[in-house]
């Protein structure tokens, strides 16, 4: 079985979010299994020293897209049994953020459009090509629309991977020929038509032989208004060929037996050396320091559908209870300016990190006791699994991957993962973690319910089995 993965971004190249995290473990996962596995993303700038030194440059090509005749360069780099390859044009993606420009859809368009066109150059042929979100949504487009007949692409499956549907691809049709090279019969027939205008991500839906989410619950959530962000009718149009499938986490990176991030390392057999994290947490953050003080803590993005307006309503009512609240994240100027105010107000109790820091964050996954996820929508999330694996208890909203991965516990048989609410309100989240914080101090039954959290097999294996079983399935191949 042979598998290409496209992506906009891809740990520990680049990363934004939860889809570089997965780019960067599937693969290695898939190519423990026997899988030939390679991966293909843009060669952005900010891709420095040591992995340029290790590229090989390849080939250049010119890649057509409408009048326009493109130079990219090919470059390859191979780590832990996977190839990498990266797209060169400077003018794309030599710039200081990966996302967020006004030709976004240019950009990822002459990606998608390089890596179609470059299939017949790697002297390798997939047989599935995975891709993710609207970013390369185009690539089954382009693979069935533009190149349907020919026997080197119909011997391809593609497969698309929704981390996220609020991120659409939404552009006028009039860009349609000039900027992404499509004929007009792909918006006549509705293929890429949707509110007026096209979506990347729909033609992606439509033309893509398989359709993954990456949870269970959030390929049954895809399927009503609320979380389908008015896609609902194209994914229960397409139902038949949608999965959903967990993602993983990096158990080798999250793992406090030997995270470098830690003041002191510890497992489930040395469960009681948490404590110095603890400890040295609240130094670093100029919280009183006390041993017996639960940390609830956040590290999110700062956003409204991340549940941080349930958390700003009640943060008086929180703080009232004998607890400190550790927050790190950027974001929304407005959840931003809540929390560093609040922490002005609850000095010694309540610290604000208004940052993005990867080794904070671990130092809060290692010191933190309980860690709060109250989220609108959660198609996977990752951080409720790196918390467990921490020790560090969830207090979760029973949504999309969050509803699959904390079972809510049970205090009269032990049972359960941490503590969840289903409804989208600030008392029912106060509710629970009232719950949680009353458990703490039960502290056999905290640490029973710690060691059960660190035991969960968080890693690839079991998702990148049934990716495995997708693919065979698709191309009838073992």
């Amino acid at each position: 079985m042979k598998v290409l993965f496209v992506a906009s971004e891809c740990a520990p190249f680049v990363k934004t979010g939860g889809l570089a995290d997965v780019m960067g473990s599937l693969p290695g996962a898939l190519a423990a299994k026997r899988v030939s596995a390679r991966v293909i993303l843009p060669l952005y700038g900010g891709i420095g020293e040591p992995w340029r030194s290790d590229m090989r440059f390849v080939k250049y090509v010119y890649i057509r897209l409408s009048w326009r005749n493109l130079y990219c360069g090919l470059f390859e780099l191979k780590k832990d049994g996977v190839v990498y390859y990266f797209l060169d044009n400077e003018y794309y993606f030599k710039r200081s953020e990966i996302y967020g420009h006004f030709d976004d859809g240019e950009r990822f368009a002459f990606f998608s459009k390089a890596v179609v066109d470059l299939l017949p150059e790697l002297g390798w042929v997939p047989d599935v090509v995975q891709v993710n979100d609207w970013q390369t949504a185009l690539v089954p487009v382009y693979i069935r629309r533009l190149h349907g007949g020919d026997p080197f692409y119909d011997g391809i499956r593609t497969v698309l991977t929704i981390h996220n549907i609020e991120y659409q691809g939404r552009y006028d049709v009039a860009l349609m020929g000039d900027i992404f090279a499509l004929p007009e019969p792909l918006y006549t027939d509705g293929t890429l038509r949707y509110g007026g205008g096209i979506s990347l991500l729909k033609g992606g839906v439509e033309c893509a032989d398989g359709v993954t989410t990456v949870s269970p619950t959030y390929a049954e959530e895809l399927q009503y208004p609320f979380y389908a962000h008015g896609m609902e009718r194209v994914i229960s149009n397409n139902r038949a060929k949608l999965t959903g499938i967990l993602n993983g986490i990096d158990t080798k990176l999250y793992d406090p037996q030997t995270d470098p991030n830690l003041s002191r390392r510890f497992g489930p057999d040395t469960l009681a050396d948490k404590v110095y994290n603890k400890l040295d947490l609240q130094k670093i953050l100029g919280l009183n320091q006390d041993e017996n003080i639960p940390i609830i803590a956040m590290v999110t993005r700062l956003a409204g559908h991340k549940g941080l307006d349930l958390v700003a309503s009640a943060l008086d009512t929180i703080m009232k209870m004998p607890v400190q609240l550790v927050v790190l994240g950027r974001g929304d100027w407005h959840y931003e300016q809540i929390f560093a105010t609040a922490q002005s107000i609850y000095s010694g109790r309540l610290s604000a990190s208004i940052m993005i820091n990867f080794g904070l964050a671990m130092k809060i996954f290692g010191g933190a006791d309980i860690f709060l996820m109250p989220s609108q929508a959660e198609p996977c999330g990752l951080s409720q699994m790196m918390a467990m694996r921490y020790g560090t208890v969830p207090v979760v909203r029973e949504t999309g991957g969050l509803r699959d991965t904390v079972t809510p516990y049970d205090p009269e048989t032990g049972e359960g993962r941490g503590f969840t609410f289903a409804n989208y309100n600030a008392d029912d989240m106060l509710h629970v973690l009232r719950q949680a914080v009353d458990t703490y101090h039960d502290k056999e039954a905290w640490a029973a319910l710690q060691r059960l959290d660190m035991a969960i097999p968080f890693d690839w294996k079991e998702s990148a089995s049934q990716y495995l079983t997708l693919f065979r399935q698709l191309t009838g191949k073992k």
